[in-house]
């Protein structure tokens, strides 16, 4: 099976539609599938529902895809650093899913393992848990989460053979590997593609059972927020 495509927009080719359920890995700004989430905005595909823990920035990562208005709704559990996205949720444009960090990507993973929904602790009591089912286990209350079945996963990964093992860079993993595990389609954005069987077994943090496609390119790696300390003055 092939699974190494020449650009992100040939991997797309076949497997966008519009109205389309897209679950994106990344963390703010750092593991996003930047050439991927480009070839969307280029695709002109629209009323799409993202799942991803934030949008980007402004101009940047899912933020151009805001900015061309192709999102219509967006399941996350962070939505600062994104002037376009509090607009548009503000003025009723944006449809938001406010999902808590850990359900969310619980509910990737779920979605990935085949399991349609999970009992939590989390959200019990608030806003998270209005119209969800709740059941009492140990004399405890817990509230159901359906897992997340994606049409289309857009990771970002380090490292990749042909077959489409996964090799993450420190804290680019987040959200990535449930991202990919739940979509009924994966492709995986890579800095490499290395020779069959050079990556340690040991090592893989993603099967290539998940990946169906597998791009190589150059990402710009931008910093969400530079934070750097002041020069000390000359003595």
């Amino acid at each position: 099976m092939k699974k190494v495509y020449g650009s992100a927009a040939e991997a797309l080719e076949g497997v966008v539609f519009d109205g389309m359920l897209i679950a994106a890995g990344g963390f703010g700004l750092c593991g996003i599938p930047e050439l991927l989430i480009d070839a969307l905005v280029e695709s002109g595909v629209k009323d799409l529902t993202v799942a991803s823990n934030n949008a980007g920035v402004d101009g940047f990562g899912l933020g151009k895809l805001l900015e061309t208005r192709q999102i219509r709704k967006m399941m996350s559990s962070y939505v600062g650093e994104n002037a376009e996205f509090m607009r548009q949720y503000l003025s009723g444009e944006l449809e938001l899913e406010f999902n808590p960090q850990g359900t969310l990507a619980e509910r990737m993973r779920a979605g990935g393992a085949g399991i349609p929904g999970f009992y939590t602790k989390t959200g019990v009591g608030t806003q998270i848990a209005e119209g969800k089912e709740v059941k009492q286990f140990r004399g405890e209350d817990y509230i159901l989460e359906e897992g997340i079945f994606a049409d289309l996963s857009i990771v970002k990964a380090w490292k990749a053979d042909d077959t489409g093992n996964l090799v993450f860079r420190k804290t680019a993993r987040n959200f990535n590997p449930p991202a990919a595990m739940c979509g009924k389609v994966c492709i995986v954005e890579v800095e490499e593609i290395v020779p069959r069987g050079s990556l340690d077994p040991d090592h893989i943090h993603l099967p290539g059972i998940y990946v169906h496609r597998i791009i190589q390119g150059e990402h710009e790696k931008r910093i969400e927020q530079r934070t750097v300390r002041k020069r000390e003055a000359a003595q």
